[in-house]
């Protein structure tokens, strides 16, 4: 027997014609004037363009939703006269309490209001048209948070390290884990820490807890939905204990720091305009700390509010409020401690707006 195929099928779908059995040839034609009912069915007359199904892209691997996600599948098919479209799912018929099917001239929607993971399968549109046949599949995958990791325990704590173990959960979620989200939390704060994240394995090693402090740990199961709800505590604290040291003293000379005051940033000669602020500043160092005294013009201007005198960390700042031509002329900062002293000086110019 002679099989006919299409020149060109769409990705993920097929044609084919249906085998006819012996038995068939000895059975007689139907008639046109037979009614509905005959067992034979009538064949079109012509076909004037064969089964074909359009699978998107998406569909030609497996389509994975969430629990209580829709599913609303449009799938496009061709054919002429228009072709008889049905669905099976795992090679049975579809539950009609729970999916539903729209076929139009050019296309057959599979609608799924709110999935459950029990709709996950292996999902097959038929396009039949006289004796030929076309056929798409679609894996549809539904899928949910995991359980719980079912149990974790404190194996052992040695220095700062503590090791856990943890077997896996009941429940996947209908999916393969992506890994294990190993926390901890040390009792004064109570805070949640992660320490690992994807991690495969059922056992770990938690490094570096501090000395003095107990800790619980936590273990989450992760797919593709994310973590479990909720995660198994460790029923035991790990106290990190204070190791016993004892500590020698050597004797040692004791390294004198006292420096007399050297400016490591001198004052910079200042143009400025007048009515705007303008800050002069300069760096020194000294031990032990120098007193810092502003002069202008070599008078003590310690208290004029006109200035501002800082000192932070060996910066030494000056603040000229709203100078005008008398604030013109040499601006010196001294500083002074019991080993000596020092001066740097600049030049202050005032000049009028235009």
């Amino acid at each position: 027997m002679e099989t006919a195929t299409s020149p060109e099928v769409a990705s993920g779908s097929s044609l084919k014609v249906k085998e006819a059995r012996p038995a068939d040839a000895e059975r007689p034609q139907a008639s046109p004037q037979q009614g509905a009912g005959s067992p034979v069915p009538q064949l079109p007359s012509t076909i004037e363009e064969h089964p074909k199904i359009w699978l998107p892209r998406a569909l030609r691997q497996t389509y994975i939703r969430k629990v209580g996600d829709t599913v609303n599948l449009l799938i496009p098919f061709q054919g002429k006269p228009k072709p008889r479209a049905t669905w099976t799912c795992d090679g049975c018929a579809l539950d009609a309490s729970r999916v539903s099917v729209r076929n139009g001239e050019r296309d057959s929607i599979l609608f799924i209001r709110e999935a459950q993971r029990a709709d996950s399968g292996r999902y097959q549109l038929s396009v039949q048209l006289g004796e030929l046949e076309a056929t798409a599949t679609i894996d549809i995958l539904v899928i949910e948070r995991p359980g719980p990791p079912q149990s974790i325990k404190l194996v052992d704590v040695w220095g700062s390290n503590a090791i856990l173990e943890w077997t896996p959960p009941q429940d996947t979620g209908n999916v393969a884990l992506l890994g294990y989200t190993v926390q901890k939390a040390d009792t004064k704060s109570g805070l949640w820490f992660t320490v690992l994240e994807r991690y495969h394995r059922t056992s770990c090693t938690v490094s570096k807890l501090i000395v003095g402090n107990s800790y619980a740990f936590r273990v989450f199961a992760e797919n593709q939905c994310g973590l479990s709800e909720t995660a198994p505590i460790t029923a035991d604290l790990a106290h990190i204990q204070k190791a016993a040291t004892v500590y020698k003293t050597e004797g040692f000379a004791q390294r004198d720091f006292s420096e007399a005051p050297k400016f490591s940033q001198p004052l910079a000669d200042c143009i400025t305009v007048t009515g705007y602020d303008t800050q002069l500043f300069c760096c020194v160092r000294a031990s032990p700390k120098p007193k810092i005294i502003w002069l202008k013009n070599k008078i003590d201007i310690q208290g004029n509010p006109k200035y501002r005198a800082l000192t932070h960390l060996g910066i030494c700042s000056l603040e000229i409020r709203k100078p005008g031509p008398f604030d013109r002329g040499i601006c010196t900062c001294k500083a002074v401690n019991p080993l000596g002293e020092a001066s740097v000086d600049c030049r202050v110019d005032v000049k009028a707006p235009h």
